[in-house]
């Protein structure tokens, strides 16, 4: 395929960071230089086409020549580092932006995406020629800037999928209905983009699109026999489409590991095609996986490489210590993204800042750091690494609160971010002291400074009569309630996490909620998947723009759009938001240099505090 160092492939993930008029950013040359030392190659963002295709304002584009210096630098910088440079060229059609200006919407149908979106224009000839062009000049452009390989996108419900899903495509012309005719359009670009450069072409295209009238894998096996007689170097195999199914678009930590390895090993079976493996490949055991099962000829890594650009470098042997584990939750990358901020990660506080390097410090101290959560976690690991003493206490267990995140259902890989801070305290042999610190611990052990990461407590609403609740720890297995009827007052994200393990208990469950919707600040795919499980339920009740205004043994009133009184309420469960939990500051201001971080200085998400410790202590 190419003349790689290795069978590993950065796979492309939108960054967000170009500034509106589509040119290479510092951000992108920082973002790459960090992730292209150990890669063979690596596929930059997807870039548009058209201004008026774009999918982000912040995208990444190959749509005039103005952008070839900038990409021309950054493949320069790409290879410096050794790795190849793959450009993904993409046309969304009727998956353009419908909130930018200027957008544009083309497909095979006048169909708007499932999930919402713009109506877009079914094509003609002179919008398919026009789509064919914009594909042409962007590979020229791409062979002009030094990019080794092209690839094209045939999947995740872009516009040349949009031609080959039967769910999609409703021509009546030589365009539409039998496989041959769905094909014709996605192979003349191939074949006009095979025409018009010399460089290698690989073909992204997805299994299945897990949709029961959408794209199925027989159809994708013809297809790629169709692409290997058209000489294309590589199929990227992957699943999903955005309009239908972002779970499997997106990889997210809801759907199980494995089914595009699936995919990819039946369409590898069938072609000698070099197939190129994606989809949560985060751990060590994954790439074990693939190659002595799968036989993989090629492995695309994406959020693997976001979370810790020296993944690969640690898995070689080449960089020392545990990697920073994806937790495949989308949160900080997919979330960062759509809010404007560009791509960032719950687990890594520098993505979007790759250029920085943590510095010795200037002067070495001793540090205590009170409080095992997340936030305590990483002020300790980040000022050990400066070259201080550090000594951690934690009066429970490490982790925190956040014990407590990978219970709900699906979200059993949110342990693995303690895993690896446990990991890294052995590996910087930073000593933990299992005891609430109190203020003599702090004052008397010789300290010359003192981080306080004491988290958070659960906020109490005066409630009159409600004099018994619970909280979150009923999430734990040996305290889960089973058979009961259970009122949740409070549908933020931790109400309704609970709400959904309840249900695999036989329990009834009342969500009670003041404001007009529940779920509030879960990550989007994670929302749409648990609400639609809760509403789908005839065990849940849901209420909002309601507040519980009295209790009276099993009786629970009510007051707003729901019921006036709840009967026969077994338990009650207290998840009206959380205050900072801080009570040794007071107690140590003017006495030793104290250091507020995470939930105790401002309450938030895991990322926020992972962040916060890290920008607190990094000057220190």
């Amino acid at each position: 395929m190419l003349d790689m160092r290795n069978e590993f492939i950065f796979a492309p993930i939108k960054l967000g960071y170009a500034k509106g008029d589509g040119q290479v950013t510092q951000r992108h040359l920082d973002f790459y230089a960090a992730r292209s030392n150990h890669v063979g190659a690596v596929t930059l963002e997807p870039l548009y086409l058209d201004p008026g295709l774009r999918e982000i304002p912040t995208q990444l584009g190959i749509d005039s020549d103005d952008k070839l210096d900038g990409l021309s630098k950054l493949v320069d910088l790409i290879h410096g580092n050794g790795a190849r440079v793959i450009a993904h060229l993409n046309h969304p059609g009727r998956m353009a932006n419908p909130k930018i200006p200027g957008n544009y919407w083309v497909s095979s149908t006048a169909k708007p995406c499932e999930n919402g979106g713009a109506t877009p224009v079914a094509m003609g000839r002179a919008e398919m020629d026009h789509a064919v062009e914009l594909f042409v000049n962007a590979a020229q452009r791409a062979e002009r800037a030094g990019f080794d390989a092209i690839e094209v996108q045939f999947g995740h419900g872009y516009l040349l999928a949009q031609f080959l899903s039967p769910q999609v495509n409703d021509r009546q012309d030589e365009y539409g209905g039998s496989f041959e005719n769905r094909v014709r359009f996605p192979l003349e670009v191939l074949e006009a983009v095979r025409e018009a450069v010399a460089l290698p072409i690989l073909v992204r295209l997805s299994g299945e699109e897990m949709t029961p009238q959408g794209i199925k894998l027989p159809e994708m096996i013809e297809l790629a026999k169709l692409l290997e007689n058209r000489g294309v170097s590589a199929l990227h195999v992957t699943a999903g489409t955005v309009c239908s199914s972002p779970p499997w678009f997106f990889q997210h930590m809801f759907i199980p590991k494995g089914k595009t390895w699936e995919f990819a090993r039946a369409i590898g079976e069938h072609v000698s095609t070099p197939v190129i493996f994606v989809g949560k490949i985060n751990s060590f055991e994954d790439i074990q996986r693939l190659k002595s099962e799968y036989r993989a000829d090629y492995l695309a890594l994406g959020r693997a490489l976001v979370a810790d650009p020296d993944f690969l470098g640690r898995y070689f042997g080449l960089v020392s210590g545990p990697y920073r584990p994806c937790m495949a939750c989308s949160d900080g990358c997919l979330g960062g993204v759509k809010s404007g901020q560009g791509l960032t990660c719950v687990v890594n506080p520098l993505v979007g800042e790759d250029g920085y390097r943590l510095q010795p410090a200037p002067e070495k101290k001793r540090f205590a750091v009170v409080g095992g959560g997340l936030a305590g976690l990483e002020a300790a690991t980040v000022l050990k690494k400066r070259g201080h003493e550090v000594t951690l206490f934690e009066k429970s267990k490490l982790g925190g609160q956040f014990n407590l995140a990978s219970l709900p259902p699906n979200k059993e890989g949110l342990q693995r971010i303690i895993d690896y801070y446990q990991a890294e305290l052995e590996n910087l042999k930073i000593p933990v002291i299992n005891k609430e610190a109190s203020e003599e611990d702090l004052l008397n052990g010789n300290f010359d400074a003192v981080v306080l990461a004491t988290g958070s407590t659960p906020a109490q609403a005066p409630i009159p009569g409600l004099e018994k609740w619970l909280w979150a720890e009923v999430l734990m297995d040996e305290n889960l309630l089973e058979n009961r009827k259970v009122l949740i007052i409070g549908g933020g994200l931790i109400g309704v996490e609970i709400a959904h393990k309840l249900l695999q208990r036989g329990n009834r469950v009342v969500i009670v909620e003041v404001l007009p919707e529940i779920a509030r600040g879960m990550e989007m795919i994670e929302r749409a998947l648990t609400l639609k499980a809760l509403r789908n339920n005839p065990m849940v009740e849901i209420y909002t723009e309601t507040r519980v205004v009295g209790v009276e043994g099993r009786k629970i009133y009510l007051e707003g759009k729901g019921p006036k009184v709840l009967e026969d309420v077994d338990d009650v469960i207290l998840t009206t938001g959380m205050k900072s939990y801080n009570p040794l500051e007071e107690k140590l201001k003017g006495k030793i240099p104290v250091y507020v971080v995470g939930d105790a200085r401002q309450v938030g998400k895991a990322r926020d505090a992972i962040r916060d410790a890290f920008l607190t202590v990094r000057e220190l």
